[in-house]
């Protein structure tokens, strides 16, 4: 069975609290209403936004629950920061301050602390079409955050608060694969109900399937309940205290829902913020924000700053948006929103590189130009215009950005 039939037999949908198709701010109905009645109405307008992206579901499709945490002091738990045991209650109590609700303009979802730079793990459907967002923790307190890595296809994405730098992230399971019945804990924001916290066991293995541009392969399947919301918030096994997945997706009916293992998005984080990702808390260091200069080498090489240019028209001619917006710098970004930059190209069927040209970049920085071809359609009818294109590339985070960029289209 293909991955599209069997994500279709699945009818899965992506938990959407925050999307950047016009899924609604549960958060704000939440506050507002301060009751039920509205939270019911708010996870269909949720669903109703998700029919839109090719998903079906209802409102009473997905139930959300808040359990109650495991009193039975057998389920011991070793703290990576106090090398003591702990209860499941006081694992849950130790895990929630380092659960975050991330708020965009379209909506909210969920990320966690992983490491001591300030960092926050989420998925890529939560922040997408956004470079600026607030995190919301425990007590209430709002950080604002930087996306610095966004996937193209894996629903993962980091977000960087300068405010969390130097706070013990929660550990993380990098090494051993679950198994089938060990027990997990699910924190997030569901439908906007902050801190919550549901549990179950590992259901199901190495699940596939693909929803819009996300291909999902090798997840977890867990009865823990998780709903709208959920969206990027950790999955922990609570015999360990450690986190084993990244919430991504929920089934149409019932309360099956799929996480993304930490060990598969190991190398693609790293590569993002320039740091191992070990998840301990036991380090005696004290850390803060990177510095982005620091961060950066020293020069650009010619082969680089020309592959982030041809890789972004490459993203444009096979229409992945998303992929070519996360390699425009923050500034640009915030000059053009997603929605605005994806309209931009929706006329832009193929787009050739005829000729490119780097110069070899110190301080970090450095110019490439070039001429493309863009074919371009409109109202039926096909035409070519070529382009001289110029852009100036440098680092961000230590992560290589196009700064900004102009063209010029020739006569």
């Amino acid at each position: 069975m293909n991955k599209r039939i069997l994500a279709s037999f699945l009818s899965c949908i992506i938990i959407l609290g925050a999307g950047a198709v016009g899924a609604v701010w549960v958060y704000v109905t939440v506050a507002k209403e301060g009751q039920q009645g509205p939270l019911l109405a708010a996870v269909d307008s949720v669903q109703t936004s998700q029919e839109s992206k090719g998903g079906e579901a209802k409102a009473n499709d997905v139930k959300s629950t808040s359990a109650q945490p495991d009193n039975d002091r057998g389920n011991d738990a070793k703290d990576q920061s106090s090398e003591k045991d702990l209860t499941v209650k006081e694992i849950i109590k130790q895990s929630q301050k380092k659960v975050f609700t991330v708020k965009t303009m379209d909506g909210l979802g969920s990320g966690f602390l992983f490491n001591r730079y300030g960092d926050l793990l989420t998925n890529a459907h939560v922040v997408e079409g956004y470079s600026d967002v607030t995190v919301t923790g425990l007590d209430k307190q709002e950080y604002a955050g930087t996306v610095i890595g966004i996937g193209a296809s894996m629903d993962v994405a980091v977000i960087r608060v300068p405010g969390l730098a130097g706070k013990d992230p929660l550990p993380l399971e990098t090494r051993n694969k679950a198994e089938v019945g060990d027990p997990v804990l699910a924190l997030g924001s569901p439908h906007g109900l902050e801190n919550t916290v549901t549990t179950g066991i590992i259901s199901g293995l190495d699940r596939e399937f693909e929803l819009d541009q996300y291909v999902y392969s090798n997840l977890y399947q867990t009865s823990a309940p998780i709903a709208p919301g959920n969206s990027g918030g950790p999955l922990i096994n609570s015999d360990t205290g450690k986190v084993v997945g990244i919430n991504s997706a929920i089934m149409k009916q019932g309360t099956i829902g799929f996480s993304i293992p930490i060990s598969q998005v190991a190398a693609m984080v790293e590569e993002w913020t320039g740091h191992q990702i070990d998840g301990t808390s036991n380090s005696t260091k004290t850390a803060s924000a990177p510095n982005t200069a620091s961060s950066a080498p020293a020069s650009i090489s010619k082969e680089e700053a020309e592959g982030l240019v041809i890789q972004y028209y490459l993203s444009l001619s096979v229409e992945d948006y998303v992929t070519a917006y996360s390699l425009l710098g923050s500034q640009w970004q915030k000059g053009t929103t997603y929605k605005q930059f994806r309209e931009g190209y929706l006329n832009t069927q193929q787009v050739t590189v005829d000729y490119i040209s780097a110069l070899t970049g110190t301080g970090g920085k450095t110019e490439v130009s070039g001429l493309i071809t863009a074919e371009e359609r409109k109202n039926d009818v096909v035409s070519y215009r070529q382009y001289e294109v110029t852009y100036k590339i440098g680092y961000e985070n230590g992560v290589l950005k196009m700064l900004k960029g102009s063209g010029k289209p020739l006569e």
